[in-house]
C-alpha cells in the first residue's frame, strides 16, 4: 500500500533551532545504529520509520557501518526513502558519518580526507541520494591533521554532497579548534553528536565544557545513547533478562552492570514513576532540560525495535519540564558509571 504521511505530523513534536543555524531538529530524532540491518525483518523497519515520521520525527541518523553487515542500514534505508518517503525528502534531515572501519588497508577508517570523501560518495549510493543533510566527521582521528580533517568536511559541504558539516565525540578543545578551522574555510560547524546520558555525563566536565564550546562557536548538539545503551529503561530493574545488550554483548558490556549502577537505575525509577513516566521517558526529558547559560542538547537520538518501543519514547516529549526538586534528587542517582565506550583512550 502506498505510504501517505499523518497531516497531522508536525502537530505535537517540538523542533529546537541548532546553535545559530538557520536548521531546526525534532526534539527525539531517530537513529538507525541497531535495528535496520539485514538481521531486522525490512516490513518491521518500514513500519517503524513511517510512524516516526508520522509522529513528527524528521531527522534519520546514519552511518557508513551501521549495521550489521556494515553499510547494510544506509542500503535498507535507501529502500525506505525510495519506496515511502521520496515525495517528502525536503521535509527530512537525512545524516551520516565516517570514521569507524569500513574496508581494508591504510584508507578505510579514521580521518583523513581520502577516506571520508570516499566513504560519503559510498554512503550517498547506498541510499540513492545525491546529498545528505548533515555529514559527521564519527571520531577524532589522533594521526591525521585536524585541518585535514575539516578540510574534507568543508569539500563535502562546498561539493553539494552534503549541507552541514557535524563532528562526533571530539572534546571541548578538539570542537573548539575543529569550529575555528571550519569557520576559517568558510563552513560552520552546525552540530556535535556525544554520548550522553544520565549515567554517562562526560560532555558537563572541563572549563569550558562541551556545551559551554558549543555555545561559544553556536554549534547545537545530539546526544547518542540517551538511555545508556539500555540500562535506563526497565530492562534492567530486575537485573540483566537473558535477550539484553548486556547480556549479548551488544555495545554494552555485562560486566558494566553492577550492583550499586543498578541501585542507581531503581532510584531514578522510583523518581519517574513519581512523574507519571517511564524511567526512558524521562531519561530523554532530562536529556533535552536547559542546562543554563542558554546551553542546551538539540535532539535526543533514540533508537527503537518495534512501533510501540517507538512510540512509548516520544511519549517524553508530554513532559519535558522539571522542578529544582526533581533534578535535586536525580542528581543523587544520576551520577557518572564510567560507561562511555566511546572515550578517546
Amino acid at each position: 500500500m502506498t505510504y501517505v504521511a499523518a497531516e497531522t505530523r508536525y502537530d505535537s513534536m517540538p523542533y529546537r533551532r541548532v546553535g545559530r543555524s538557520g536548521l531546526k531538529l525534532p526534539a527525539i530524532s531517530l537513529g538507525l545504529w541497531h535495528n535496520f540491518g539485514d538481521d531486522k525483518p525490512f516490513e518491521t523497519q518500514r513500519a517503524i520509520l513511517r510512524r516516526a515520521f508520522d509522529l513528527g520525527v524528521n531527522h534519520f541518523d546514519l552511518a557508513n557501518n551501521y549495521g550489521p553487515l556494515a553499510g547494510s542500514a544506509e542500503t535498507n534505508f535507501g529502500r525506505h526513502l525510495k519506496d515511502d518517503f521520496a515525495p517528502y525528502r525536503d521535509e527530512l534531515i537525512i545524516s551520516t558519518k565516517a570514521g569507524y572501519n569500513m574496508w581494508p588497508g591504510p584508507f578505510g577508517e579514521w580521518g583523513s580526507r581520502k577516506y571520508l570523501l570516499a566513504s560519503l560518495d559510498q554512503s550517498l549510493t547506498r541510499m540513492g541520494l545525491d546529498y545528505v543533510d548533515i555529514f559527521y566527521s564519527h571520531r577524532p582521528d589522533p594521526e591525521t591533521p585536524l585541518e585535514e580533517t575539516m578540510g574534507a568536511l568543508d569539500q563535502a559541504v562546498r561539493s553539494g554532497k552534503a549541507l552541514y558539516a557535524g563532528i562526533s565525540s571530539y572534546t571541548p578543545e578538539q570542537t573548539l579548534e575543529a569550529a575555528r578551522i571550519l569557520k576559517e574555510l568558510g563552513t560552520p560547524l552546525l552540530i556535535h553528536q556525544p554520548s550522553y546520558s544520565m549515567l554517562n555525563r562526560w560532555t558537563e566536565n572541563g572549563s569550558p565544557n562541551l556545551y559551554e564550546a558549543l555555545e561559544q562557536v553556536g554549534a547545537g548538539s545530539i546526544a547518542f545513547s540517551p538511555l545508556a545503551q539500555g540500562m535506563l529503561t526497565d530492562r534492567y530493574l530486575d537485573g540483566v533478562p537473558k535477550d539484553s545488550r548486556a547480556a549479548q554483548d551488544k555495545s554494552l558490556d555485562e560486566g558494566m552492570i553492577t550492583a550499586e549502577k543498578l541501585d542507581r537505575v531503581r532510584g531514578l525509577n522510583r523518581i519517574a514513576e513519581g512523574r507519571g513516566q517511564t524511567l526512558a521517558q524521562m531519561a530523554i526529558a532530562w536529556i533535552l532540560r536547559e542546562q543554563g547559560k542558554g546551553s542546551s542538547v538539540t535532539s535526543a537520538l533514540v533508537g527503537a525495535s518495534s512501533v510501540r518501543q517507538l512510540e512509548d519514547t516520544l511519549s517524553a516529549i508530554n513532559n519535558l519540564d522539571f522542578t529544582a526538586d526533581e533534578l535535586d534528587a536525580i542528581d543523587e542517582f544520576a551520577v557518572e558509571s564510567d560507561i562511555n565506550l566511546w572515550a578517546q583512550k
